[in-house]
């Protein structure tokens, strides 16, 4: 069971770029895949969630309205959509999940911690 995340890079503020996490080696699918994001000297912190049951996702407040997140079932795959990124976006995102189901809706606003399947992590730089 593998979290594979890519995508990150350099980007100036105002702008948009896109991080994928692709999923591999669940035998029955995976129950929701969560977006994290740790910056130099601050704590981890959720961004967004995206429940695989139904589809429904779920923002922090401090990227709602620019963050975007989706999943292509065929790849495995879940993307973040970032717009109208600011200097304050720039960490390490990380995409998280679990074997057993959680709920996005807490997840989103919490460090982590109770989820045990972890990709690699894609920095993310926001710099003009």
């Amino acid at each position: 069971v593998q979290l594979q995340a890519s995508g990150g890079g350099l980007v100036q503020p105002g702008g948009s770029l896109r991080v994928s996490c692709q999923a591999s080696g669940f035998r029955h699918g995976y129950y929701g895949i969560a977006w994290f994001r740790q910056a130099p000297g601050k704590e981890r912190e959720g961004v967004a969630c995206i429940q695989t049951s139904d589809g429904n996702t779920y923002y922090a407040d401090s990227v709602k309205g620019r963050f975007a997140v989706s999943r292509d079932d065929a790849k495995n795959t879940v993307y973040l959509q970032m717009n109208n990124l600011k200097p304050e976006d720039t960490a390490v995102y990380y995409c998280a999940t679990d074997e057993v189901p959680f709920p996005c809706v807490v997840v989103v606003n919490s460090k982590g911690t109770g989820l045990d399947l972890w990709g690699q992590g894609t920095l993310v730089t926001v710099s003009s």
